[in-house]
């Protein structure tokens, strides 16, 4: 149905939605390039696209909103790079593309805990919210990953917790709260550092 990035990017554009867009700006998204597509959506067109890395990398590269959210959706975790994922999170002006980014790709890339480390690092806004959003996520979904890598994020979130940014500050609280809720141990180290 979608053959390629030029006809999905001409769907996109057929369901904006500038009242949608108004919205979403009103909560902080960046209303450039964004056309107002509900994330229920933009998952149903992935299921009908699949999984397509290069696809993805086209529609990353088009700068739409929609389109870089759809193109975290329908990548290929095992096919990407540190390279890419440097470029994309470079690229975030938005928490929302950021956190989708990070809760459904990134955080199943071999690089996931690395990448995390980091750009804990950076001060590039969204880029220091990716590494903590990451960590949430690794935290939630990573199951079977032992408490270790969790309680080397510890101390980066308390080095970061005075970043007075509010995407940084919400996504380093959130990163606490999820490594707080994976076992008891962590549970007590989190509410130590909360305190």
């Amino acid at each position: 149905m979608y053959p390629s990035a030029k006809s999905i990017l001409e769907h996109l554009r057929s369901l904006a939605n500038p009242e949608n867009v108004a919205g979403m700006a009103r909560f902080g998204i960046n209303p450039e390039k964004t056309y107002g597509i509900s994330i229920p959506e933009l998952r149903r067109i992935a299921r009908q696209v699949g999984k397509d890395h290069e696809l993805a990398q086209d529609l990353w590269d088009s700068g739409i909103h929609e389109a870089r959210i759809l193109a975290c959706f329908i990548d290929e975790p095992a096919k990407v790079t540190e390279a890419q994922m440097d470029r994309w999170a470079a690229d975030f002006d938005s928490w929302d593309v950021c956190d989708q980014c990070c809760g459904n790709l990134f955080d199943r890339t071999p690089f996931a805990y690395q990448k995390a480390l980091e750009w804990s690092e950076y001060e590039q806004e969204f880029v220091k919210r990716a590494a903590f959003a990451l960590m949430a996520y690794l935290a939630v979904h990573d199951k079977k990953a032992p408490d270790s890598p969790f309680e080397a994020f510890l101390p980066i979130i308390v080095r970061e917790s005075s970043d007075d940014r509010n995407y940084v500050k919400k996504a380093v609280n959130w990163a606490l709260r999820q490594v707080g809720k994976r076992s008891r141990y962590l549970n007590e180290r989190a509410i130590e550092i909360a305190e």
